[in-house]
């Protein structure tokens, strides 16, 4: 085929699934300004599909000033956890890849297949154990239950051990004759060289915490205490679904993962390749 024309075609694909992926969101935001009985009423392509016809912000109102689900408070516990998670994970992960990566000690390689194998095995086998101990240890109803069991993750020290392999052994030899010991060497040496694989962990694991629903629902029953998700969760019953609300609390949701993603995007693309996990 002609490059004149493939060039050109490839665009076009490019775009329509640009717009396939991108009209929920759009969808999504422009709903949150349309009252509960408009969102639905119109379903033929018209102007009124795109636009809202009568354009107010009293979705947003409704969330941010109902005194019985405070919806700011939800912003800030979950931004509380996602923040704290992320940079204790990012350390505790870290160091935890760097010494299956590098350092040499008895059963390595069997400690390392046992600790990958827990990512076969589903995480609602896990939750009722998981609930009993933040129980015994007096967590339910407390942040640290939100934060503690989910700062260690494995499928995130797996990538970092792919990026750490690939750091010369004979650099860390050197290190080691210098005279440098192995906390240096990692806080030096080869931290500095996986910024942008320890970004992409950052941003996934902030993804995954924000976007947290179960957990939160089964070990946090006060309402001032709970996550951006359940609260979204709460605008719908049995008997009533309040379609605006879901939509506004869901795009304010939306807007810190995707100014982060946007942010960090060039880190997260390069993270991805130079560790070697696509998906």
């Amino acid at each position: 085929m002609n490059r004149a024309v493939v060039v050109p075609l490839r665009w076009i694909v490019l775009v329509a699934a640009a717009v396939v992926s991108l009209f929920p969101i759009y969808w999504m935001v422009m709903s949150s300004f349309r009252t509960h009985e408009e969102i639905f009423r119109y379903t033929t392509l018209s102007k009124e599909l795109f636009l809202p016809v009568h354009w107010t912000l009293g979705n947003y109102r409704e969330i941010f000033l109902d005194p019985a689900k405070p919806f700011g408070r939800y912003i800030l516990n979950t931004l509380l956890v996602a923040v704290v998670v992320t940079a204790a994970g990012l350390v505790v992960n870290s160091m935890a890849a760097f010494a299956f990566a590098k350092l040499r000690f008895r059963f390595k390689r069997g400690l390392l297949a046992l600790f990958l194998s827990s990512l076969v095995i589903p995480y609602e086998v896990i939750m009722v154990p998981q609930y009993l101990l933040m129980r015994d240890l007096g967590w339910i109803n407390d942040y640290r239950a939100l934060i503690v069991p989910q700062i260690v993750w494995v499928f995130g020290i797996f990538m970092l051990i792919q990026f750490f392999a690939d750091v010369p052994r004979d650099i860390l030899d050197a290190a080691r004759i210098d005279g440098a010991g192995w906390a240096r060497i990692y806080g030096v040496i080869v931290l500095p060289t996986a910024v942008p694989a320890l970004i992409t962990l950052g941003i996934m694991t902030f993804l995954n915490q924000w976007d947290s629903f179960l957990w939160p629902l089964v070990v946090i029953n006060e309402e001032k205490k709970q996550v951006i998700q359940v609260a979204i969760s709460s605008y719908q019953s049995l008997r009533n679904i309040s379609w605006g609300k879901i939509m506004a609390a869901t795009t304010i949701s939306s807007v810190p993962i995707l100014a982060v993603f946007l942010l960090l995007q060039r880190y997260y693309v390069q993270g991805i390749t130079m560790s070697g996990v696509k998906g």
